[in-house]
């Protein structure tokens, strides 16, 4: 399984990617997280991406800053080198990387474009999808064990 594979699954959701630009307030970011139930926000500039917004920045920022947002803008909290993936990517390298970096979400790059946002949910209800298909063949395949037939494990 490939990240493409979520992707596509999650473009038969209505996926929306919610973008924000670095020189935005960071209070407009916090209230587009809130009102939107979302943990992370793709930070574009000039049609590129050039970080990543997620809870954990804006919780790091209001630490800083004494619990209060303040003037600080979206590029000053922002993760500035945010861990990505391609569409190719398989679904076992990204979980082994977002485990070995903490990292919740991450962009997906194909053609040098944006092509989404994967969370680490994606990924766990990826695994957890596939296992679940793979569990319903074996059972009916053991249901519909031709009669008369040897069992290969009785040797």
């Amino acid at each position: 399984m490939k990240v493409s594979d979520i992707l596509r699954v999650k473009d038969q959701g209505g996926g929306t990617l919610f973008t924000i630009d670095p020189m935005e307030p960071l209070a407009l970011a916090v209230s587009i997280m809130a009102e939107k139930d979302m943990g992370s926000l793709l930070v574009m500039e000039h049609g590129d991406l050039v970080g990543l917004l997620t809870f954990r920045e804006v919780i790091q920022a209001l630490h800083r800053n004494g619990g209060a947002l303040g003037d600080f803008t979206v590029r000053s909290a922002m993760d500035d080198h945010p861990l990505t993936c391609s569409p190719e990517t398989a679904i076992d390298d990204v979980r082994r990387m977002m485990l070995e970096s903490h990292a919740r979400y991450m962009p997906v790059i194909g053609n040098r474009q944006l092509q989404g946002v994967i969370s680490f949910y994606d990924v766990a209800k990826s695994v957890v999808d596939s296992q679940n298909f793979e569990n319903k063949m074996l059972k009916a395949y053991i249901k519909d064990w031709p009669s008369g037939t040897p069992d290969p494990d009785d040797k």
